[in-house]
């Protein structure tokens, strides 16, 4: 097979010798932290428990505020799927963050799209895919992987207009600890699952009961 588009590497093209020398390039013994979080922040953890259930428990967007650090007080902003919650990282003063979980249950993903003090643009986009294990790693249980990006916002406020008067943090202050930070909050709905699932109760206690039965 050949593809006559530049930049492509196939081995028809491009012999094995290249492609190892290349490899070799590209692999570090030690990597600079702003080259390997730069733009991209994933982090993945096996969950021991059924990925159905993982995946029902993080589609309820209410149970952000048992698993992630610091969103508490969820409350429906906006029928029928829109959050806010209070983001402690904002004090001093009330930093609300908006949020709406998109998921889609037969590839088992779940999109929270949220943004710091307005609900209008949710630019702050967390990608979470749940996996069963058995298919990626031959055991039981789950891997989920979660990918954040690096939005140009996280570089300025967008809406300083609408953000809380005496706060002089910005949440893109925190994008060099994104990777630490959410490695913490995967561990969170790591317990949180893996003890639920232990007890039989994995489900969220959702606000709105019309969409616990969806």
């Amino acid at each position: 097979m050949e593809l006559d588009i530049p930049g492509v590497k196939l081995i028809e093209t491009f012999p094995k010798q290249h492609f190892l020398a290349q490899c070799t390039e590209l692999t570090h013994a030690v990597y600079p932290h702003d080259r390997i979080y730069g733009d991209y922040c994933t982090v993945q953890a096996h969950i021991d428990a059924p990925a159905e259930a993982v995946f029902r428990y993080l589609a309820r967007t209410e149970s952000l505020q048992e698993w992630r650090y610091a969103l508490r007080q969820p409350r429906l902003h906006r029928a029928p799927d829109l959050y806010s919650f209070v983001d402690l990282l904002g004090e001093p003063g009330e930093t609300r963050r908006y949020c709406r979980a998109v998921s889609h249950a037969q590839a088992m993903t779940v999109d929270f799209h949220t943004a710091w003090d307005q609900a209008d643009e949710l630019w702050m986009v967390d990608l979470m895919r749940v996996v069963p294990s058995s298919s990626v790693l031959a055991r039981p249980g789950c891997v989920v992987l979660w990918t954040h990006c690096h939005h140009p916002n996280y570089l300025r406020n967008p809406y300083p207009e609408t953000a809380v008067a005496e706060r002089r943090f910005w949440i893109g202050d925190a994008w060099p600890f994104a990777y630490a930070a959410h490695t913490v909050e995967l561990a969170n709905l790591k317990a949180i699952a893996e003890h639920r699932h232990l007890l039989g109760r994995l489900a969220y206690p959702c606000v709105l009961d019309a969409a616990c039965a969806a």
